[in-house]
């Protein structure tokens, strides 16, 4: 039986996916406009992409974004992600701030989920994931492959590795360099639903695998990112 994931009114991995839309400013103002602008569409959960915000590791100024964000968010689930350089993200910090950051975001008592890099090292892997259970806190392990699609038993053993280490959720992304990666990456999300009862996320990424982004409910994956203004990853397309 499958195991879904519920925070705030939201189930990911039960019936339609769900629509996550980024945040990716760089300044609490342009932070607020985007979460202002994102509450008009509705979607069922929005992802802070920490990496983007130019004071991150001063941890007032965190607090205060996440404060600010749960005010005209209220009742939305929000995802908390800092995305690192090797994967597609806009800075890199090192791997202790990045433990303290997912620390400090799950103790705060504001943000629903945390995205956490499977390839951080299994022992942090662990740990972090494992902080946040503690404080109920549910995790999307992630991995990226901005330049290719791996074969598909290298993706099947990823998740298989996200699911030994502990995480809640499972999300891998693609780069697409012909239609037959797009196949292969569905494929394995299918292969992926069967094996695992925790929720999948996938996509693969630019215009070539666009089609992903809308058919994921046929081969498994249980959310997609779409974009209200800036995206935050090639592909990504309007959420309404």
């Amino acid at each position: 039986m499958k195991k879904s994931v519920t925070v705030r009114n939201i189930t990911i991995g039960e019936g339609l996916p769900k629509v996550c839309v980024p945040i990716v400013g760089t300044t609490l103002e342009e932070i607020t406009a985007s979460a202002t602008t994102i509450k008009n569409v509705s979607p069922d959960v929005v992802e802070w992409r920490v990496d983007h915000f130019q004071n991150i590791l001063d941890q007032n100024e965190m607090e205060t974004a996440l404060h600010t964000l749960r005010e005209i968010l209220p009742d939305t689930p929000l995802l908390f992600t800092f995305r690192t350089k090797k994967e597609g993200g806009e800075c890199e910090i090192s791997m202790e701030d990045y433990i303290l950051l997912n620390h400090r975001a799950v103790t705060s008592g504001l943000v629903d989920l945390i995205d956490v890099e499977i390839f951080s090292g299994d022992d942090i892997v662990q740990n972090i994931i494992a902080d946040a259970h503690a404080h109920e806190v549910p995790v999307i392990a992630s991995n990226h492959h901005f330049h290719e699609t791996p074969i598909e038993q290298t993706l099947l053993n990823i998740f298989k590795k996200m699911d030994f280490l502990g995480a809640d959720i499972l999300k891998i992304a693609v780069m697409p360099t012909s239609r037959r990666d797009v196949i292969r990456l569905l494929s394995a999300t299918e292969n992926a639903s069967r094996f695992s009862r925790k929720p999948i996320i996938t996509m693969s990424m630019g215009g070539t695998g666009l089609i992903s982004r809308l058919c994921g409910e046929v081969f498994g994956s249980a959310l997609t990112f779409g974009a209200v203004g800036k995206v935050s990853a090639p592909g990504q397309i309007n959420a309404e």
